[in-house]
Order: C-alpha cells, then sequence, then structure tokens
C-alpha cells in the first residue's frame, strides 16, 4: 500500500469513529460532515504522527488564528486546508533540511462545533450546531427547535449577531419570510442568539 492510500485509509477510520452523531450532541460532530470535503477549523483538535518518528506524534489544537506549533518546523498554518492538505504542508517543511522522504499523516480528533442559539416562544430552546454541509435560513432554525409554542408570535424575532466585535440586534418577521417561501429568509451563522417573540392577546 502507497503512503497515499495508507493516509486515506487512517484518515478514514479515523474520521468514522467520530462520525455520526445526532444534531446537539456535546461529544461528536454533525453526522452530515463528510472527510472528502472537510477543512480543518480554528480550534479542531488534530493528531499528526510521521512515520517511523515517534518523537514527533503530536495531538494538538488549532489556534484562534488557525495555526499549530510543530516540532523542528515551528508555527504551521492549517485552518482551511483539508486534513491531507495540511499534512502535505507538514511534509514539505520537515523535508526542507530536517528529515529524508517523511511520511506524514493528519487526522481530526475533536471537531470545533459551530453553533447558534434559540430563545423564547419554541419547543425546545437551547443551543445547536450548525449543519458544515449547508447554511440555513430562520425558518429552518426554528424548526430544528421543534416549531413555535402556542403563544409564539412569529413576526416578532430578533436576532442578535456579533460582526467585527460589535453586537447588532435585528428585528425580524419569520410570518412574512414564510409566505414569501425563502425569498425574504435570513441565513444564520455562528454565534447568532434568535429570541422569538411572545404574542400579545
Amino acid at each position: 500500500m502507497n503512503a497515499v492510500s495508507s493516509f486515506s485509509l487512517r484518515l478514514a477510520l479515523s474520521a468514522g469513529m467520530v462520525w455520526g452523531s445526532v444534531l446537539g450532541s456535546a461529544a461528536e460532530p454533525a453526522a452530515s460532515r463528510r472527510v472528502s470535503n472537510y477543512n480543518l477549523r480554528p480550534h479542531d483538535v488534530i493528531e499528526i504522527k510521521v512515520f517511523q518518528e515517534d518523537d514527533l506524534h503530536s495531538v494538538l489544537r488549532i489556534s484562534k488564528d488557525g495555526v499549530i506549533n510543530f516540532p523542528l518546523v515551528g508555527a504551521v498554518r492549517v485552518a482551511g486546508k483539508s486534513p491531507q492538505a495540511a499534512a502535505e504542508t507538514l511534509r514539505a517543511m520537515l523535508s526542507r533540511g530536517y528529515l529524508v522522504n517523511p511520511q506524514v499523516s493528519v487526522t481530526v480528533r475533536e471537531f470545533f462545533k459551530l453553533r447558534f442559539t434559540i430563545l423564547g416562544e419554541v419547543q425546545k430552546p437551547g443551543a445547536y450546531e450548525l449543519p458544515d454541509h449547508d447554511g440555513i435560513g430562520l425558518l429552518e432554525a426554528i424548526g430544528m427547535a421543534g416549531g413555535y409554542t402556542r403563544i409564539a408570535e412569529p413576526a416578532k424575532i430578533t436576532l442578535k449577531r456579533v460582526i467585527n466585535g460589535r453586537e447588532s440586534v435585528v428585528k425580524l418577521n419569520a410570518k412574512r419570510m414564510a409566505r414569501e417561501q425563502g425569498g425574504g429568509s435570513v441565513d444564520i451563522r455562528p454565534g447568532d442568539v434568535i429570541t422569538v417573540g411572545e404574542r400579545l392577546f
């Protein structure tokens, strides 16, 4: 088995151990995530192995700036790369005067969860994990929380979002969005806080 095939097998086996969770699980990522298109993110925990170089075996958390500090080579930017691309970057750096033809593997040990929070008049308020493969709109987010309670007012929803360190609050009308059948939907981003208001009787 060549180095690429060996790496792919190890990556698939490792990912299989942590894939397959239900939405909102505290310990594992969303089932929709796929090995083939996953790019590393800040705060992910990765395991790095170099064949026949046990001293270089490392389990590292990617910094908020997307960087890890790896023995011999120092700071390496890996966020935004696939695990295979990150392994190739490390291989190239180790080849520059440190090791001859190093064989590097990178696997994800822990995925950083991208979440939003929904509060107020929904059936299951709380924090929910955003699907990795696709974005979701406001109406989908409400559906993930079990839908409205009987006293909810879909026309009175607030969305709190931090942009460049500043908090912004927007008032939304989900009743109108539902009538427009997606034409006026709002995309939900990591860290958003949605609050569904109460109907006045």
